[in-house]
């Protein structure tokens, strides 16, 4: 007799039917990408979201292409706090707090709260720079979605743009 599992197969395997990218249709994903863009820009919004912009004067905050080319996490916290936006780093270092549920048990045992988003044209140092710091993340203008503008489905991100991705932004009118 032959057996095709010895030892017994697997109780419940991973099946290949499973559907694990859902598609959207591509007006939606514009439109959700229009809007968290325009989150971005409104004081109202980004406020509500949690973040404190006690020193921050205007939004959208633009920076100059310089700000790529940071190598190291000491220049890049510098840089947020030069930018005024010492209190949001310290709001997001603090808010780590321990998740209530029975996600503690399933890898998922800390909140964190999101910080700042960097928007970058080349990455030249500054997304390594950056890791460290709790909540603050990097991502280049092409690979800008919806999620990181605005994680949990809540618009007004705190956004940081380069000029250069201004720029991009403006000429590839992907969202017009």
């Amino acid at each position: 007799m032959i057996h095709s599992a010895v030892g017994g197969r697997v109780a419940h395997p991973p099946k290949i039917e499973k559907i694990i990218l859902k598609r959207i249709n591509e007006k939606e994903r514009h439109f959700a990408m229009r809007s968290a863009l325009a989150a971005t820009a409104d004081r109202d919004a980004v406020t509500k979201r949690g973040h404190i912009l006690d020193e921050v004067k205007a939004l959208p905050i633009i920076v100059e292409d310089d700000i790529e080319g940071l190598k190291t996490t000491k220049t890049v916290n510098d840089a947020f706090r030069a930018l005024g936006l010492g209190g949001e780093l310290n709001r997001v270092r603090e808010g780590k707090k321990i998740r209530s549920g029975k996600g503690k048990m399933r890898g998922r045992k800390y909140r964190k709260p999101r910080g700042p988003l960097l928007v970058i044209t080349a990455d030249r140092g500054i997304g390594k720079a950056a890791a460290n710091i709790p909540g603050v993340d990097v991502s280049l203008v092409e690979r800008l979605n919806a999620e990181l503008l605005a994680p949990g489905t809540h618009p007004g991100r705190l956004t940081v743009w380069s000029e250069s991705a201004v720029k991009k932004l403006e000429e590839a009118r992907l969202f017009s």
